[in-house]
């Protein structure tokens, strides 16, 4: 490791981050509830900015409702306009659940969210109210994946409040991945026999079909009777090695007794391994054969592609537990992580690289949290990396550096079907790789004079 991490100036201001905003990850997390709206308590620019950075990503309309707080509400406060917009979002949208989300402004002038609330139950008790779940995300506190990550502890505590009878589930938590990420995950589910509830399920909320006449909320999502009923299962399985410590899956294990398995996220050989270990251990059932084909074709590929990438050098980025399972896939494929960044801070991102790349890797990156594109930019270019792995947000720099960029996380803006990205299992991880040996082949043939007609 270098002394780059000492050396690096204190700029005063993030001119490119490498995170988004905290509500914007509750946002995403309420819209994987069946019959849910998201509802920002902050101004009305705030649901604005979110709306534009989901639909570009998702292709999908999304609503977000916003108290549309003014320099009034600044001053005495955003109660009116809560239970107002609450309200107005019940009478036009006739939702099962209203997921609010505080922003930057609420939280600074200190609006007592709860209290409103209770004051909400007793002024309007008297009506078909759905359920209300809040959580706390001012942007000035974290990153989007905290945002999601609390929205999901907030459902999963305001609404499971009791324990329910066994009945042999198995809670999912996956973090922000893609719609058909979900979708596979629910798959594999169903393979083992395995009834899983899965929170959020962003697979069709997020990613729908083509319909007649616009619905105001879009199926799908999470039942909310499973949601209050996750406390009878045999365990969770939480994806992620830089957590917080207090999610829902530590809730549901401190509450009720489930077993929380938090692993990464299934990405590359051995972190896939490592899930379908925890789903025999959970269903008591052996790997169905159609998942050892799918390893067993992924190895293969390993050793067919290894001749063009091994040595190259990556850059990755991107939310922290996403960098994580990429290097740990990247190491695997022998591409050297010369540079690994996030937004985030405090996450133990070094650590959980080291962790989850022991034996294989041939270097330590240099890790980098807290990072705006600013401070990877000025890293990277001189590291000489070969190829960028992360979100849309890079792409200014591979041009520049004229390396490819391997489109993977949120958001990606510039190429279409980003929310049909799979890369989880056996099965995403060899369309990753397949991505990435392509990507490399096409570099080669593009700056050849020749073209290579056969490779």
């Amino acid at each position: 490791m270098s002394n780059a991490k000492t050396a690096r100036p204190n700029f005063v201001s993030t001119t490119n981050a490498c995170k988004l905003c905290t509500p914007l990850g509750a946002s995403m997390a309420f819209r994987g509830v069946e019959g849910a709206i998201p509802f920002l308590h902050g101004s009305q620019g705030c649901a604005t900015y979110m709306r534009r950075y989901i639909i570009s990503h998702f292709r999908e309309p999304v609503d977000i409702a916003s108290s549309a707080l003014g320099e009034k509400n600044a001053i005495y406060g955003g109660g009116p306009n809560l239970k107002k917009g609450i309200l107005n979002v019940m009478k036009k949208y006739d939702p099962k659940l209203i997921g609010v989300a505080t922003t930057c402004l609420t939280e600074t002038i200190g609006d007592d969210v709860p209290m409103y609330f209770h004051e909400f139950y007793k002024e309007f008790g008297d009506l078909d109210l759905p359920e209300l779940v809040r959580v706390s995300t001012p942007s000035y506190n974290g990153t989007h994946m905290d945002g999601w990550h609390g929205a999901v502890r907030s459902l999963v505590e305001q609404l499971c409040l009791e324990k329910a009878e066994d009945d042999g589930r198995v809670n999912i938590l996956p973090s922000l991945v893609s719609c058909e990420d979900v979708r596979h995950l629910r798959d594999i589910c169903d393979h083992f026999g395995i009834k899983a509830t899965i929170l959020p399920d962003i697979s069709e909320s997020l990613d729908g079909p083509a319909l007649e006449d616009y619905v105001k909320i879009p199926e799908g999502g999470t039942p909310i009777s499973e949601i209050k009923t996750m406390s009878a299962a045999a365990g969770t399985i939480e994806f992620g090695r830089c957590l917080p410590p207090k999610t829902g899956g530590t809730s549901l294990e401190e509450r009720f007794g489930v077993a929380n398995h938090r692993i990464g996220l299934p990405m590359g050989l051995r972190e896939s391994d490592r899930f379908f270990e925890t789903l025999e251990e959970l269903s008591g059932k052996p790997m169905p054969r159609r998942y050892e084909l799918e390893r067993g074709r992924l190895v293969d590929a390993y050793v067919d592609g290894h001749k063009y990438i091994f040595g190259k050098r990556a850059v990755v980025y991107g939310e922290e537990d996403l960098v994580v399972g990429l290097c740990a896939f990247l190491a695997e494929i022998g591409v050297d992580v010369v540079l690994a960044g996030t937004g985030a801070r405090g996450k133990g991102l070094e650590a959980a690289i080291a962790k989850v790349t022991d034996g294989v890797a041939r270097m330590a990156p240099e890790v980098r949290e807290g990072v705006d594109f600013h401070d990877i930019a000025a890293e990277a270019g001189e590291l000489a990396p070969d190829l960028l792995v992360g979100h849309s947000k890079g792409y200014r720099y591979a041009k520049e550096w004229n390396v490819p960029l391997v489109r993977v996380g949120f958001p990606i803006h510039d190429r279409f079907g980003g929310q049909r990205t799979l890369t989880l299992g056996y099965k995403g991880t060899q369309t990753l790789f397949d991505r990435v040996v392509n990507a490399v082949i096409e570099k080669k043939q593009a700056d050849s004079p020749i073209g290579y007609g056969y490779i």
